[in-house]
């Protein structure tokens, strides 16, 4: 299948710095974002920090099995970027007085073939657009989405509590932390979208989903989804990543398989 990438990040109409992080690798088909807290610039060092650190270690993980050959555990690969990302976070916030109490919320995704692996932790989030249906994959890390698990708040009275943004897990505020990536199959046609809180706290879903179906390029829908947000008051930096996946043409996929015929020709002579 073929993967087409396309972020943006915005600073919104209230702040005055963007904590957002956004990255993504289309080569290995690797995405990132993260969204910071902490005073005095924290939250966009821990955010930028993640963000750079997981997208060079996940995609030497990927480029290095890719060149040998060995089937590469892509769970243990994200887990293991996540724990090296958090601890030099974590250290680097102790070292630091300006810099304690810095974290971020982190959305990781890995497109290997027919299938994305996928990691958060925080409220940062991956929706999934198919046949016109939005789905959300990930569930924030919230003291307001462990009342609504529990029963103590209906839907109607999460939209207006004060606790929607009390985050229970965080990437860099004590010291171990694990994403605990889920396989999601992927189809032809699908959209993806990575989000800040940004962009959630002020578009509802059937506002996202009515932009994501948009039939217009990638960069588009991108910029209508954050116009959108900041129409709506743009309190908090707004970041989107969308991700398409469109069946690869059939006389392109005859191209790849003689293509990797002739690497492997050309290895074994």
């Amino acid at each position: 299948m073929k993967y087409t990438f396309f972020a943006q990040t915005d600073t919104g109409r209230v702040r005055e710095n963007n904590e957002d992080s956004v990255a993504f690798d289309e080569a290995t088909r690797l995405c990132v974002l993260a969204d910071g807290m902490g005073g005095y610039n924290a939250g966009e060092v821990a955010s930028r920090m993640a963000s750079t650190l997981i997208l060079e270690s996940m995609s030497r993980c990927i480029a290095e099995s890719a060149q040998s050959g060995v089937p590469l555990d892509i769970r243990a690969a994200i887990d293991d970027a996540v724990d090296q990302a958090n601890q030099t976070i974590f250290e680097a916030a102790q070292a630091n007085p300006e810099w304690v109490g810095m974290g971020t919320t982190l959305v990781v995704g890995v497109f290997h073939a027919d299938r994305l692996w996928l990691g958060h932790i925080g409220d940062s989030r991956c929706y999934r657009l198919r046949r016109g249906r939005l789905s959300q994959l990930t569930k924030d890390h919230t003291l307001l989405q462990e009342q609504l698990d529990a029963g103590l708040l209906s839907l109607k009275q999460a939209r207006t509590s004060a606790h929607r943004n009390l985050l229970t897990r965080a990437l860099g505020v004590v010291a171990r932390m694990y994403a605990e990536p889920i396989e999601h199959e992927v189809l032809p046609g699908d959209v993806y979208l990575l989000c800040s809180d940004g962009l959630t706290d002020m578009v509802g879903g059937v506002e996202i989903k009515k932009l994501l179906g948009l039939k217009i390029p990638l960069e588009q829908r991108t910029q209508r989804l954050i116009q959108a947000a900041n129409a709506q008051g743009g309190r908090d930096n707004v970041t989107v990543l969308l991700v398409k996946v469109d069946e690869m043409p059939s006389d392109s996929r005859l191209v790849t398989r003689w293509l990797g015929k002739l690497r492997l020709f050309k290895h074994n002579k």
